[in-house]
């Protein structure tokens, strides 16, 4: 017999009553019966009960044994009475009468506790990640994270991908977000930079010849935390497809995407491919973002002229102005009180707007400040533009066009979850296309690269020569699971000249285009073939999947929200040794005055 199992502690059936076996695994629950101890045996694969009573030479050893302590149980294998199945375990048609039992590991008293679903803080959690781990819930997430990426592999090659590692340590780019950057040891006073994303590599493997690759790529960025993206690092599906257009892209990962999604739905729907292609322009104007979550069936409708010379002056001015006024239907809203309409004004304060208006339309009747003064006939059209029914509602964001909007977008996801409409257990993917390759930093008082630098722009060098750069549209495209953004991509500019007159007209000269991007204007000019890919972020297609509202529920080892890992105690300081051999001296801030 093996050491230390003959099965593991979900393996257990009804056929094997009467033989010996022997389990190891964590004490996760005991119980006291009356001279008669029952304990879960818990490993990898779920959970085994253990019983032992105090006659057995067993039961001291077992009563003795803390939660989460490492045993070893051998016993023979009895069916359970009927009043005492468990049809919630594989294992609950049996249970194992324990005849000799050994530590393997005591545990000491726990800072928190496995089984159960209470709710720790998160510094707790984070700090004794490897307890944490051991929970049902975790665990089955970081189990679903690695199937998934299995199924991504093996469909990405079906689809003909080949997979291969890019480097780790690379320069540092002025374009992106913040780098993680590694002192040389060898070149002192110069560093690497940890890379945000394969992207100039993967590039540069086109250019090497080589026609579909993939990776599971990490991507290093030094960026501040939020619900879905992780401070430091995550996993993205890296791929790049020579000879291609848009179209080919996304017929290449759309059966990958629908495929995984499918395969890890639990019933849930996936929309289907090919999958909805949204105008950056339009979903701007009709869902407020360009992450749209299609799950939400209320569109946003611009009304702007329905208010000029309207009586009611607030908009009337608003719109004489220059800015603009968007609707926001709210189905059946009527059939709510005035609280409901008032409270959403004052949500709309708390986010930091002016406030947010309104018609509530009760029994065919439109009520509110809004329809008293704007006039009955005016009203009546307005209603009818909107096709809005007899107890419907509907909210009016008012302001300069990108804040409009973004009041828009937010009260339409308000709406939705206020008023139910949002459709359960569906995955709503969608394409976002046709960016704007520039955009006008009021800041710098220049303009800017609004995506991603590297895209062919739609009309190549002649629309960059001849329009206006605002007006001028990319082959750059983001997908969109649920309300997020799952990956940015684009259909790569592959020309020289190209990219130095798009880098121009972002206000960098050719001399910097050659320091700054060397090892891809270079590969350009000697041959490189149309090209274009994306990246799909591995951690939140599993957050998906796993209907976690946070990251860090699917990753293994997270930071907290300070970028801190708390149980190895990084970033730490290091010893003057360490920091001479870099040629490192240290330039601390000083404390703040208390």
């Amino acid at each position: 017999m093996h050491v230390y199992r003959t099965h593991h502690c979900s393996a257990l059936r009804k056929s094997d009553v009467g033989s010996t076996a022997r389990i190891s695994g964590w004490v996760h629950r005991k119980r006291d019966h009356g001279g008669l101890l029952f304990v879960d045996l818990r490993d990898h694969y779920g959970l085994t009960q253990v019983v032992c009573d105090q006659d057995s030479p067993a039961f001291a050893v077992l009563d003795g044994a803390r939660a989460e302590s490492v045993i070893t149980v051998t016993g023979k294998v009895v069916v359970r009475s009927d009043a005492t199945v468990n049809p919630n375990l594989p294992t609950g048609e049996i249970e194992l009468w324990a005849a000799d039992v050994s530590v393997q590991s005591a545990a000491s008293e726990l800072p928190m506790p496995v089984a159960g679903d209470t709710e720790y803080p998160e510094d707790i959690r984070l700090k004794y990640r490897y307890l944490d781990l051991r929970r049902d819930r975790l665990h089955r997430n970081i189990v679903l994270r690695s199937n998934v990426i299995a199924s991504l592999r093996r469909r990405m090659i079906a689809q003909g991908f080949t997979e291969f590692q890019t480097p780790i340590l690379t320069a540092s780019s002025p374009e992106g977000a913040r780098d993680f950057l590694v002192p040389s040891r060898i070149h002192p006073g110069k560093f690497y930079a940890l890379p945000q994303a394969p992207q100039m590599f993967k590039q540069l493997l086109m250019v090497g010849g080589f026609d579909r690759y993939f990776q599971i790529a990490p991507c290093f960025r030094d960026e501040d935390a939020r619900a879905d993206r992780s401070p430091g690092e995550f996993y993205q599906l890296d791929f790049e497809m020579s000879f291609v257009t848009q179209d080919d892209v996304f017929a290449a990962i759309e059966p990958v995407l629908q495929g995984v999604f499918e395969e890890f739905a639990n019933g849930r729907s996936v929309t289907p491919a090919p999958f909805p292609r949204i105008p950056y322009a339009e979903s701007m104007l009709k869902y407020g973002n360009d992450k749209p979550d299609l799950r939400n069936p209320i569109e946003i409708v611009d009304v702007t002229e329905h208010f000029r010379g309207s009586g009611f002056g607030i908009f009337a001015k608003m719109v004489e102005g220059g800015n603009v006024v968007r609707a926001i239907p709210a189905p059946n809203a009527g059939e709510r009180s005035r609280k409901f309409f008032d409270d959403m004004n004052d949500w709309a304060r708390s986010e930091g707007f002016a406030g947010l208006g309104y018609i509530n339309i009760k029994d065919g009747v439109p009520a509110g400040p809004i329809a008293k003064n704007h006039g009955e006939e005016a009203t009546a059209k307005l209603i009818a533009a909107l096709g809005l029914g007899p107890d419907d509602g509907v909210f009016f964001a008012a302001g300069k066009e990108a804040d409009a909007a973004k009041l828009a977008g937010k009260a339409r996801t308000k709406v939705g979850e206020d008023l139910g409409l949002i459709e359960e257990n569906a995955f709503r993917f969608c394409w976002i296309v046709d960016f704007p390759m520039f955009e006008y930093d009021e800041e710098a008082k220049q303009v800017i690269f609004s995506h991603n630098p590297f895209s062919m722009p739609q009309g190549e060098l002649e629309a960059l020569e001849t329009k206006n750069p605002l007006e001028i549209l990319a082959w750059q495209y983001d997908i969109v699971c649920n309300g997020i953004e799952l990956s940015s991509g684009a259909i790569r500019n592959h020309k020289p000249e190209i990219m130095y007159k798009a880098f121009e007209i972002a206000g960098y000269t050719k001399e910097q285009v050659d320091t700054n991007f060397a090892g891809m204007i270079n590969a350009f000019k000697f041959g490189a073939p149309p090209h274009g890919g994306s990246a799909p972020g591995v951690d939140r297609i599993v957050m998906l999947l796993a209907d976690e509202p946070n990251l860090r529920e699917v990753v293994l080892f997270p930071m907290n929200q300070k970028a801190e890992d708390l149980m190895m105690n990084a970033p730490a300081s290091v010893s003057e040794r360490q920091l001479k051999e870099l040629s490192i001296r240290l330039d601390l801030p000083k404390p703040k005055a208390g």
